[in-house]
């Protein structure tokens, strides 16, 4: 536990946070500053810096309470759909406790999302492909 951490203090019951859901490894409670209703952030209890790089038990343990919660709030709000994301180093925020954002979202509602997006180069794909394969 990093005790400067408020997502270890949520994860230790130091710090008092809306839980929806947790378990001996994942805490779900509702984001402080939520960009909709039912904004959510599921985290590891141990103190990790990017969910997708920690050991594979602990990170599917975080998408299996992602995927809990998401039911939960499916049958509470009856959402359009949801967004699911995570960001890591730098880009992550105030917070470094790995975390993952899962958003209900609805036909009115104004997040958004936005990415840039550029028509995928055939030469470039196919070399970024080769170089990942060589590394899986």
């Amino acid at each position: 536990m990093d005790d400067d951490c408020e997502f270890c203090q949520i994860a230790a019951g130091d710090r008092s946070a809306h839980v929806l859901h947790e378990d001996e490894r994942t805490v779900a409670f509702l984001d402080e500053n939520p960009a909709v209703t039912g904004h959510s952030l599921v985290v590891p209890r141990t103190h990790e810096d990017d969910v997708v790089m920690i050991d594979e038990s602990t990170s599917a343990a975080v998408f299996e309470t992602v995927r809990t919660v998401a039911r939960a709030l499916e049958t509470t709000l009856e959402p359009t759909g949801f967004s699911v994301f995570h960001t890591s180093g730098p880009l992550v925020g105030t917070v470094d406790h790995a975390h993952v954002h899962l958003l209900p979202r609805f036909e009115d509602d104004d997040v958004t999302l936005s990415l840039s997006r550029d028509r995928l180069d055939p030469d470039e794909a196919a070399d970024l492909r080769d170089q990942v394969r060589a590394h899986l």
